[in-house]
């Protein structure tokens, strides 16, 4: 078990609706939100920080450009009123945002990742936490990602879901499953 300390944080990043949209291609975990909307539950029940952190892309046609539909967040991860809301415009939410400053506000607390995508914004995210000094966790069960094509070869989804998560485990973050999490 993982035992959730009393000043953790959980940072839910690019819960949008644009990462619905079928040109990413096949993704793993179809149940994906379903744990992520449990494990912000949990944390909203228990009383733990929330920040929600969403990608405004520079590029113009990118459907998670500000003022797009898939900009917004998918339905059932509106942030609540006390809820920080961080936005970026690149993979790492610690990247030309206040995410750095706001966590050693709130007194360097242990950092839990869930969202999308595992090989983009939740690795770079989880690797720069853990460089700068957070204890970090990524809940492998809450976070998905997407087939990836290399040299004409079809990489899929659960082998880039798997091997991005072990290229972060224990030197950058703890990589536990949702029902390890002890409140």
């Amino acid at each position: 078990m993982a035992t959730v300390s009393k000043n953790a944080v959980l940072v839910l990043i690019d819960i949008q609706k644009g990462f619905d949209e079928p040109h990413w291609g096949k993704r793993n975990n179809p149940d994906a939100e379903k744990i992520m909307i449990g494990v912000l539950h949990n944390f909203r029940l228990n009383s733990r920080k929330i920040i929600h952190v969403r990608h405004d892309s520079l590029e113009q046609s990118s459907p998670l450009k500000s003022g797009k539909p898939g900009f917004e967040f998918k339905d059932g991860f509106l942030p609540l009123e006390h809820e920080n809301v961080i936005t970026k415009h690149v993979n790492s939410a610690f990247i030309g945002t206040d995410l750095e400053k706001l966590l050693i506000s709130l007194g360097n607390p242990e950092v839990y990742i869930i969202g999308l995508t595992t090989e983009h914004c939740i690795s770079t995210t989880a690797r720069m936490s853990g460089n700068l000094g957070f204890k970090t966790s990524v809940i492998r069960d809450a976070c998905a990602a997407h087939e990836k094509t290399m040299d004409g070869k079809q990489i899929p989804a659960d082998t880039v879901h798997m091997e991005n998560l072990a290229s972060i485990k224990e030197e950058f973050a703890q990589i536990p499953w949702s029902h390890e999490l002890e409140f």
